[in-house]
Formats: structure tokens, C-alpha cells, sequence
């Protein structure tokens, strides 16, 4: 038996309500490709003015279109593959990311007694990247990618891989230079980014990501700047631990990932 999204859904869906989460948008999309009547539901929740617009547009595309030459050649590869794998808009976070860990790494040289400050947030270093891999607040291609099939998904993991393919050269670059074990270094990093797509299922990567880095700020990094002293969660006995929980919440993600296109209705 098919779910239908409920009227309320669909009522926010077509205002492009910011508060509605990302897995939602995705089940709704990938529903509406299948179902005539909910597509029919859709077109009846958008106002006048909003049907005003869209004939404007496409009154104003079909005269462009019928206008534009012909088109010569034909797309390069590179392209496409930028477009599929990375986004103009991580540059920024990434670029942050990898300042925050160079000062990481000068803090931690210079006040000699303290924590390892690069091992603390190591967990969070590939979250922001992963938070605004696909957002369509942050994504200026959203509508247009959105339109095939599973995009929300697909397109997630492949740009988690382009940020973690960043992000861990740039943990071990950096961890090489503060002889912090590469394991306590990756691992942890590893399993906050499974742990991240699979809270993702239920509310939104974005918002999973945040929480993430508030909790493991509060709950581990604060205290241990208090101490002076590293948690056990990061002591040389944890790094077995870490690969455990990598391994467990990757397949808990792997095996959730419908999670991404399933209906919820608790908005």
C-alpha cells in the first residue's frame, strides 16, 4: 500500500517551507513522480500568484528557447562529474575547516600541557562540509538537480566522499606534524560522518550535523579543556572502539538509506 503525503505536507512542500527537513522534500519528490493525484494535490496548494509566475516563466523560456541557436558540442566530462561530486559552496567550509585545523595545530604547540586540540575536533572536522553537501539552502542547483530521480540521496554521498576525500589528507597532514595516532585521528572522523547520514534519515542531515557538534562540544571537548586531560573516548585503548562503531553505524546507514525517499508525518 502506497503512503500519500498528508495535506499539510504537501501545503509546505509547495510554499517551500525552510522548517520542512530534507528526507521529507526527498520522499515527497520521489512520491510525486509516481502519483497523478497527489501531483494534482500539489498543483491545487499553489496560490494564483504563484500560477501566474510560472506561466510568465514559461511563456518568457519558450520564447528563448525557439530564439537560442542551436546547440554545438557537447558537454565535457569534468563537468558533468564537478557538478555530480562537489558544489561551488563547500569551497568556504572547506576552506575553514582546514584553517581551524592548522590553529588547532599551532594552539596545541604553543600551549604545551593542554589536550590535544586536534584530536578533540577531529570527530567534527568533515561535518559542516557534509552539512551543506546537499541543502537546497546552500546548493544554488537544487531545483534543477532535485528534478532526477533520487538526486537528494545520490548526490549526498557523493559529495561526503569529495569532503571526507578532503578532509582526511588534511587530518593526517596535520596529525603527521603533532604525533597523534592517524587511527584516533581518522576513525573518530569516520564514525561521526556515518553517524551524521544516519541520524539524517530521521531529521535532516543539516540538522543532524549541528547537533552533533553541539553535543560532542559540550559533552567532551569543553570538559577536556576544563581537565587539561583527553577523554577515555580518546585514549590509545579507544581506537578498537572507534573501528567497531565505524563499521556498525555505516551499515545502520547503509541499511537506511529508504529513510531518504519514506514519508514521514510528523510535520
Amino acid at each position: 500500500m502506497t503512503t500519500h503525503p498528508s495535506l499539510t505536507q504537501i501545503d509546505r512542500y509547495a510554499a517551500g517551507d525552510p522548517d520542512l527537513d530534507e528526507p521529507s522534500v526527498w520522499a515527497i519528490e520521489v512520491h510525486l513522480e509516481d502519483c497523478a493525484d497527489c501531483r494534482a494535490r500539489l498543483a491545487g496548494s499553489t496560490t494564483l500568484e504563484s500560477r501566474v509566475v510560472l506561466d510568465q516563466v514559461a511563456a518568457v523560456l519558450d520564447r528563448r528557447i525557439a530564439a537560442a541557436p542551436p546547440p554545438v558540442g557537447r558537454s565535457r566530462p569534468w563537468s558533468v562529474l564537478r557538478h555530480r561530486w562537489f558544489v561551488g559552496t563547500l569551497f568556504p567550509w572547506l576552506a575553514m575547516t582546514a584553517m581551524v585545523l592548522g590553529c588547532a595545530a599551532v594552539l596545541g604547540a604553543l600551549w604545551v600541557g593542554t589536550p590535544s586540540l586536534v584530536l578533540l575536533i577531529a570527530p567534527l572536522a568533515p561535518l559542516p562540509g557534509v552539512a551543506v553537501a546537499w541543502h537546497r539552502r546552500a546548493d544554488p542547483a537544487w531545483e534543477l538537480i532535485a528534478t532526477t530521480p533520487a538526486a537528494g540521496l545520490t548526490t549526498l554521498l557523493r559529495r561526503t566522499a569529495a569532503v571526507l576525500a578532503f578532509v582526511i589528507p588534511a587530518l593526517a597532514l596535520v596529525g603527521a606534524g603533532t604525533g597523534v595516532s592517524m587511527a584516533l585521528l581518522l576513525l573518530p572522523c569516520l564514525a561521526f560522518t556515518a553517524a551524521t547520514l544516519l541520524l539524517g534519515t530521521l531529521v535532516g542531515v543539516r540538522r543532524a550535523a549541528i547537533g552533533l557538534v553541539v553535543v560532542w562540544t559540550l559533552a567532551v571537548v569543553t570538559p577536556s579543556l576544563v581537565a587539561a586531560r583527553l577523554p577515555a573516548l580518546l585514549s590509545a585503548q579507544s581506537a578498537r572502539s572507534w573501528a567497531l562503531a565505524t563499521v556498525f553505524l555505516t551499515l545502520l546507514a547503509l541499511l537506511r538509506v529508504d529513510g531518504f525517499r519514506r514519508l514521514s508525518h510528523h510535520g
